[in-house]
């Protein structure tokens, strides 16, 4: 697990969160290929009690919420860490649709997400 990046669990406590194993499950997939999903900045995890877990809110029925990868690599660009990210992604905002940018995503608002997102590197 050394190689996959964590966050700091900067989630409040209402925030529900799956271990790997069940996130691999939900995907549909191995749990190697959820820390590969990890490594390559497609979801983030924080660890608790030694385990890592992803936030619900990044999972649909059918995949990880679209524009999430996307929206991460823009943070990413613009010099976020891991736990800034998850911040950001998880932080009170009434000007967007579904009040944080995870849940703008949800709702497939993921352009007006990344624009904010690239806003902010400059």
């Amino acid at each position: 697990m050394s190689g996959i990046p964590v966050a700091d669990d900067v989630l409040d406590a209402d925030v529900a969160v799956l271990p790997l194993p069940e996130v691999a499950t939900a995907l549909n997939v191995s749990a190697n290929k959820v820390r590969q999903m990890l490594r390559d900045g497609h979801l983030i995890a924080v660890r608790r009690k030694g385990e890592l877990y992803v936030p619900v809110a990044f999972l649909v029925k059918d995949g990880v919420v679209k524009g999430l990868a996307g929206t991460i690599t823009v943070l990413a660009d613009a010099g976020f860490s891991r736990t800034e990210m998850l911040r950001w992604l998880f932080a009170a905002d009434d000007t967007l649709p579904g009040t944080t940018p995870v849940n703008a995503l949800r709702t497939s608002h993921g352009t007006e997400v990344k624009r904010r997102a690239q806003a902010m590197a400059f």
